[in-house]
């Protein structure tokens, strides 16, 4: 499975790749919203992993464009540490197709992963 990252953070982004890689998940990393948006535009991915505070464009920004300017269907997964009801509401009003919040299992992140794929077949 080939998944996009797009985190800032380093530490997360280095915990993601231990435990995904080997289980042969294939991972791009982009450290902010806009090299995220391009990676997405560029490249077939079977999902996105996507955190909400970014610098230049949030994530919520960078979720909108793929799906209202780009008509980008790949399945998004936010995972973020905004937890408030009006935070998850938005992930999911600009398209998210599931919502994680930080700190989380990564065995539950990578089933949710599985799920949204099954789900949205490339």
């Amino acid at each position: 499975m080939h998944i996009l990252i797009i985190e800032d953070n380093l530490d997360i982004v280095a915990n993601l790749a231990a435990y995904l890689e080997p289980l042969d998940y294939k991972l791009d990393v982009a450290h902010n919203g806009t090299i995220g948006l391009r990676r997405a535009l560029a490249k077939h991915h079977d999902a996105i992993l996507l955190d909400l505070s970014l610098p230049d464009l949030d994530g919520l920004e960078v979720c909108q464009r793929l799906r209202s300017e780009h008509r980008i269907a790949t399945p998004v997964l936010m995972l973020t540490a905004r937890d408030m009801d009006a935070d998850i509401a938005a992930g999911f009003n600009v398209g998210a197709n599931d919502y994680l919040v930080k700190p989380y299992s990564l065995f539950e992140l990578e089933a949710r992963l599985k799920a949204l794929v099954q789900r949205h077949p490339s």
